[in-house]
């Protein structure tokens, strides 16, 4: 069976996701965090963890985790706690961990945590399964095979969402040389990394938007 919608509904869907994709949102402001704080390619590896998380929800959305977490609100709430936890002990360790906000070399052990933070981040941010569900059947054709159809397009819309983010991460790369040059501005960016992950972690527990993005 067909895995992709008719062309018009396919071009519509790419249009739609252009828009969803560089509006602001909890992810952009994650990633351009994480760069500002430890450079381009902290933001590059935030941006794959983030894109691998978003993907796992579309894989997740495609064979009815949507379905059970509107079903069942235990399960959503538990989902949304966990990641908002995340966030949250992500700005406490920035606190007490002032050197790892700070810009340093970037080394193995680094990329492979930030890119696993940017992972947990997204995936465990159940909006994001529910989002797809509502937006994915917009533009599927019921002759075609349902589960195909929303695998394809949940992977197209990631990989549009991943070009802007890092479009995002390169652009907050450049300027991050400049803050840095800032007089106390160690101890400055150190607060507002921390603040800006609780800040999100409480966004990602108490708002009622389901975009992904």
């Amino acid at each position: 069976m067909d895995v992709l919608p008719p062309l018009p509904l396919l071009i519509a869907f790419c249009g739609a996701s252009v828009l969803l994709a560089v509006t602001p949102g909890p992810a952009v402001f994650y990633i351009v965090t994480r760069t500002l704080a430890q450079g381009r390619r902290a933001g590059l590896a935030s941006m794959a963890g983030v894109a691998l998380g978003n993907l796992g929800n579309a894989l997740g959305a495609a064979v009815g985790l949507a379905a059970l977490f509107a079903i069942s609100s235990l399960a959503f709430t538990v989902v949304k706690y966990a990641g908002a936890a995340y966030l949250i002990y992500l700005g406490v360790k920035a606190l007490k961990r002032p050197e790892e906000v700070a810009v340093q070399p970037f080394a193995t052990a680094d990329w492979r945590r930030i890119f696993r933070d940017g992972f947990v981040v997204a995936l465990l941010n159940p909006k994001t399964a529910i989002f797809f569900a509502a937006f994915l059947p917009q533009f599927m054709s019921p002759s075609g095979s349902a589960i195909g159809q929303s695998v394809t397009l949940g992977a197209t819309f990631v990989a549009i969402a991943a070009v802007t983010d890092s479009i995002y991460a390169l652009a907050a790369g450049a300027v991050a040389p400049r803050l840095r040059r800032t007089r106390g501005n160690g101890a400055v960016g150190r607060y507002v990394t921390a603040s800006a992950f609780i800040g999100l972690g409480v966004f990602t527990a108490v708002a009622g938007s389901s975009r992904a993005k």
